[in-house]
């Protein structure tokens, strides 16, 4: 448990032996965060012994777990991935492509996954490519990563992106497409939030550098929500770029007015709402001398909850700050997600509950601008039959309950 710095020591990592690793490190989605839902999970069944890591959420876990109870498997676990590893190690095939069609007529939800055997490493995505997968060379080997960037920082080099629906199998004789799933039609549902604010800024997603991307969102902001001000900043650092964006087209200048403390992670993924106040206090300080009496135009990512958008307009009208107002380069988040991010329920999401006004008036900022549905997919130069907007939009690319509690598994 708990950071990869905390829980691995170079001496550690040096006992390991053997020619095929795969790694996770768990963002809790379904299950509790515990030590017996940790990534990778071994799965034993007929003629196959196998590792497994997993990106995502399938939203037809429970009625998997209990056809997979009466074939006889035991969970150790309460979470998806788990399931996920027996379905493909029991499957009823005789080889990896009928495992794999098997696994993926019966799974339902976002899957983006390394398997690893003995002398095998497999990647496999869902067939709408909800969450990314990537292929990197390394030398005389390859490598698969969610994100492009964790190639670079290994010397390795960025061949493509594994496509939906796809499985890649690597052996001693190299890289091998093992099954593609036909697609009933052309449509595609990579998760959008990943370009607005999970994916790193270096990391390329479907061929588009998230860095420009944001500073587009920012472009479509400005051109959308345009007001007189001093200066323009970004809440860092996953709004940054769409700040630059936001200031390029405007005419206003970019400067630094709130400074992250780099030894705070991500506020949004903490797991209960006291942890994440407390962070949003330690993340961020302000530059007094550049923000006093001045109208600042403040871009940022998201709002889900809205608990901690106040503490950071608070900051900033505290640092002398004359007006904040502030841009949000998402529309209005409205829906949870099934696919693999924990945004919280309905009832949590303020944009379920409050018009943009009141938005506005809890948060505490003289004026409040989401980016529309059009304007963010112009950013992203896509159509929206080719990403999941649905946390936006409350429509979903694979029919899901209304609310499904993360901890299902957990009875």
């Amino acid at each position: 448990m708990g950071l990869v710095g905390q829980a691995f020591q170079e001496d550690d990592l040096s006992t390991l032996t053997g020619h095929i690793s795969i790694g996770h490190t768990r963002y809790s989605t379904t299950g509790s965060s515990n030590l017996d839902n940790a990534q990778p999970i071994i799965s034993k069944g007929p003629g196959v012994t196998l590792a497994l890591a997993h990106n995502g959420n399938v939203i037809n876990a429970m009625d998997l777990k209990k056809d997979l109870a009466e074939w006889g498997c035991t969970f150790k676990g309460t979470n998806d991935s788990e399931i996920i590893a027996h379905l493909l190690s029991n499957a009823p095939a005789s080889n990896w492509q009928e495992r794999i069609a098997y696994c993926m007529r019966r799974l339902e939800g976002a899957y983006a996954l390394t398997v690893m055997t003995k002398n095998e490493l497999l990647g496999i995505r869902d067939p709408l490519g909800v969450r990314p997968l990537c292929i990197g060379k390394f030398h005389d080997g390859w490598v698969l990563a969610s994100e492009s960037c964790a190639l670079d920082h290994i010397g390795a080099q960025f061949i493509r992106d594994v496509e939906p629906g796809e499985a890649v199998l690597i052996n001693d004789t190299g890289l091998h497409t093992i099954y593609k799933r036909d697609s009933v039609t052309d449509r595609s549902a990579g998760c959008m939030f990943e370009y607005i604010y999970f994916a790193r800024p270096d990391s390329i997603l479907s061929g588009k550098l998230v860095y420009s991307t944001r500073m587009a969102m920012g472009a479509e902001l400005a051109k959308e929500y345009a007001i007189d001000a001093d200066i323009v900043i970004g809440v860092p650092d996953s709004a940054i770029a769409a700040a630059v964006g936001y200031s390029r087209e405007s005419g206003i200048p970019f400067g630094e007015g709130l400074v992250k403390n780099r030894y705070v992670g991500r506020t949004f993924i903490q797991p209960d709402q006291r942890m994440r106040d407390l962070g949003v206090r330690r993340k961020l300080n302000t530059l007094p001398e550049l923000i006093k009496d001045k109208r600042i135009i403040v871009v940022d990512d998201s709002i889900v909850r809205g608990t901690t958008t106040p503490h950071v307009v608070d900051l900033l009208k505290k640092g002398g700050a004359k007006e904040v107002h502030l841009r949000i380069c998402a529309p209005p988040i409205i829906s949870p997600c099934h696919f693999g991010v924990d945004m919280a329920t309905r009832r949590e999401l303020i944009a379920a509950n409050m018009s943009v006004e009141e938005i506005r008036e809890f948060v505490g900022a003289d004026s409040l601008g989401y980016l529309s549905h059009e304007g963010l997919l112009r950013a992203v130069k896509t159509s929206k039959d080719r990403v999941c907007m649905a946390c936006f939009t409350g429509e979903y690319p694979i029919p899901v309950q209304l609310e499904m509690d993360k901890l299902a598994l957990e009875v």
